[in-house]
């Protein structure tokens, strides 16, 4: 059998080699603890549980989902926005539920993107915004995002050559990986940019309610005129720990959801209706648990900033999102230093070149990790440090 050439040229994803990995380890015995997944250790709120099972027992919600979803969850959604963001959205035209954002945030490049179409995608970003484009016959021009820039796209210097293939711009604020934030100056100008150079904006916004000290993100929604020309993916699975249950929405732009939904419509037979009872319980219900969850994280995230600082990694402290995104000590690549915390002392974290060329120099650690896990994976930190400098002085520690 021959396999396509999109398969062939198809790089493995990014943490299903980080698992392998893991799973070689661990087969040997090895004590390893993995700052790798953002996938959070908190479980799903009870009364979002206790939705679910009322639901799945009811006969109705066994049967085929409508693609579109529930009309109640719609309604949920765009309930959920106006309270968050104060954003009015018509549930019917501006809001489609996803297996997932991921599922979406795929799918919709196969709605604009033709062959030899351009996608501007930041860099480093969530490689699901440039393998979807690939797959789709695109080509991803990417934005370089550094401290320099604050790690925000400087959208003025995209050639003029780039801009007029130019159909979508991907944008993921607060960041993965970088923890960076942007503020609501910044989608305006961003939506200008797209009015200037006919280009549809897809934001990823899934981090917006995992907050630190006080901060409060904008929505890409809220900027003016951002439904004429965009939409705005988001997810329960951050927000509510529900990344098993795998529910999300896309919400804005009227054509480009109709779009979206007719593509899904053949594609898939919807979500699972007690999910999305589930999932109305998560939105409409009480939201206390973001605040619980958000004091646990801010509480991690403090923890490893201390001990990357100690051992002489230089990290940004995040305002939003799961993610700590620190600097490589001198002599190592991303990979390298790694393998070698790996290797070393048993501790996983992303190299930040999995996101892109310019995430070289960088590596991921995510705060989704367990406290026991967390103190253990920190005192292992800091066990390379203490190994380092004996290596240095000549004695074998291995």
């Amino acid at each position: 059998m021959r396999i396509s050439r999109r398969i062939e040229s198809l790089p493995p994803y990014l943490f299903a080699q980080i698992s392998r990995k893991i799973a070689e380890k661990k087969a040997k015995g090895e004590d390893i603890v993995n700052f790798g997944i953002g996938d959070p250790d908190i479980p799903t709120p009870p009364p979002i549980i206790d939705r679910l099972c009322k639901a799945a027992k009811d006969p109705a919600n066994h049967r085929y989902p409508e693609s579109e979803g529930l009309p109640e969850l719609r309604q949920a959604i765009a309930v959920w926005y106006k309270k968050r963001f104060d954003i009015d959205l018509d549930p019917d035209k501006e809001v489609l539920p996803l297996i997932g954002a991921k599922e979406g945030i795929f799918h919709i490049a196969f709605c604009f993107i033709d062959y030899r179409d351009v996608a501007l995608v930041p860099d480093p970003s969530y490689p699901v915004y440039s393998i979807s484009t690939t797959l789709a016959s695109g080509s991803p021009y990417y934005l370089p995002l550094t401290e320099e820039n604050n790690f925000l796209p400087d959208l003025d210097a995209v050639p003029a050559y780039i801009l007029k293939n130019a159909k979508l711009l991907w944008l993921n604020y607060p960041n993965n990986p970088t923890g960076a934030v942007a503020d609501l100056d910044f989608f305006n100008r961003a939506v200008a940019f797209a009015r200037r150079n006919n280009l549809a904006i897809c934001h990823d916004g899934p981090y917006s309610e995992v907050t630190f000290d006080g901060y409060k993100p904008d929505s890409f929604m809220q900027a003016e005129g951002a439904k004429e020309i965009g939409v705005e993916f988001h997810s329960l699975s951050k927000t509510y720990n529900m990344t098993g249950w795998r529910i999300g929405m896309v919400v804005g732009n009227a054509v480009m959801i109709d779009a979206l939904k007719r593509l899904k419509s053949n594609i898939d037979s919807g979500i699972p209706q007690a999910i999305q009872y589930a999932a109305i319980e998560a939105l409409s219900g009480p939201q206390d648990c973001i605040q619980e969850h958000n004091a646990i994280y801010q509480r991690r995230r403090d923890l490893v900033i201390e001990v990357l600082n100690n051992i002489g990694l230089k990290a940004q402290t995040p305002k939003a999102g799961l993610y700590i995104w620190a600097k490589v000590p001198k002599g190592y690549s991303s990979v390298e230093f790694a393998t070698d915390l790996l290797e070393r002392v048993g501790v996983v974290v992303t190299p930040g070149t999995g996101y892109g060329k310019n995430g070289e120099g960088y590596i991921r650690l995510s705060l989704t990790i367990p406290d026991a896990a967390l103190v253990k994976g920190l005192s292992k930190l800091s066990n390379w440090r203490d190994s380092r400098r004996r290596l240095k002085q000549g004695v074998d520690f291995t």
